[in-house]
C-alpha cells in the first residue's frame, strides 16, 4: 500500500529532539499546508496587533504617526490634500467602501447569493464573522480610547475613538471574507486569486484613505488591517472545518 510523503514541515519538525520532534512531525503530516499557513498568519496578525498596542500606548509611534500623516497634506495649507483638486473626493469615494452601509449591503447581496446557490450554513459564518467583527471591534476602541489626531483637519466626520481603525478593520473583515467564500465557490486558481487581490487591494485603500482624510493615526490603520486579516481568517478557517465547501460542477447551458 502506497503512502503519500510526509509535508516540509512535519519532515522538519521531525529533526527535533525526541519526544517532541517525531511527535509534532506526526501531527503537522496531518495538517494541510493552507491550514499551517492561515494559522501562522492568524498567530502573526494578533501579534501584530498586539506589539502596536503596546508601542502605541507607551508613546513610541508619535513621530512615526505625526510624520505620515503630515505626508499626505500640503505644507501651506495642511486643510489641503497633497495632489490635484479633485484627489480628496477620490479619498473620500474610497473610504465609503469601508463604512457601514457599502458593507452592510455587499453583505446582504451576498448573503442572497449564497441562499440560492444553496449554501445556507454559509450564511451564518459570514454574519458571525461580519457582526463579530464589528462587535471586536467596538470592544477594542473602548478599551484604548485613543483620542482621534487633532493634527490636522478632518475631512469626514468622525465620533468613536481612533484606536484600531474601525474602517480599516472591518473593510479587511467583510471584504475578505467575502472574496474567501466566493473564491472556495470557484474551481479556476487565478480566479480565486483575482477575487482574494481585489479584497486586499480595498482593504488597503480604505486604510490609507483614513489616515489621508486626518481621522486615524497611521499606527490605527495598521492595528485594524492586523486584527481584522487575523478574524477573517480564523473564521474562514473555522467555516471550512465545519461546512467544507467546494466548488459546484459546470452545469450545461439548456437548449
Amino acid at each position: 500500500m502506497s503512502h503519500e510523503a510526509p509535508t516540509l514541515p512535519a519532515r522538519l519538525a521531525a529533526r527535533l529532539p525526541a519526544p517532541v520532534g517525531p511527535w509534532l512531525g506526526r501531527h503537522l503530516d496531518r495538517i494541510e499546508i493552507g491550514v499551517l499557513l492561515s494559522l501562522i498568519l492568524i498567530g502573526g496578525g494578533i501579534w501584530a496587533f498586539g506589539a502596536i498596542a503596546a508601542e502605541m500606548t507607551e508613546g513610541d509611534t508619535t513621530a512615526f504617526d505625526r510624520a505620515i500623516l503630515l505626508w499626505f497634506r500640503n505644507g501651506d495649507d495642511l486643510a489641503v490634500l497633497n495632489g490635484p483638486a479633485w484627489m480628496e473626493t477620490v479619498v473620500r469615494d474610497i473610504t465609503a467602501l469601508g463604512g457601514v452601509t457599502v458593507l452592510g449591503a455587499l453583505t446582504v447581496f451576498t448573503a442572497g447569493y449564497l441562499l440560492m446557490e444553496g449554501y445556507r450554513r454559509q450564511v451564518w459564518v459570514l454574519l458571525a464573522a461580519v457582526i463579530g467583527g464589528q462587535v471586536v471591534s467596538n470592544i477594542t476602541k473602548m478599551l484604548f480610547d485613543r483620542t482621534r489626531p487633532d493634527l490636522v483637519p478632518h475631512g469626514t466626520d468622525v465620533t468613536s475613538a481612533s484606536f484600531p481603525s474601525g474602517h480599516s478593520m472591518m473593510a479587511t473583515i467583510t471584504w475578505l471574507t467575502l472574496a474567501v467564500m466566493l473564491a472556495r465557490l470557484q474551481a479556476r486558481r487565478r480566479t480565486r486569486a483575482y477575487l482574494i487581490s481585489v479584497a486586499v487591494l480595498i482593504a488597503v485603500s480604505v486604510g490609507i484613505s483614513r489616515v489621508a482624510l486626518g481621522v486615524h493615526w497611521p499606527t490605527d490603520v495598521l492595528a485594524g488591517w492586523s486584527i481584522g486579516a487575523a478574524w477573517a481568517l480564523a473564521c474562514m478557517l473555522i467555516a471550512d472545518w465545519l461546512f467544507p465547501t467546494r466548488p459546484k460542477p459546470d452545469i450545461p447551458p439548456q437548449d
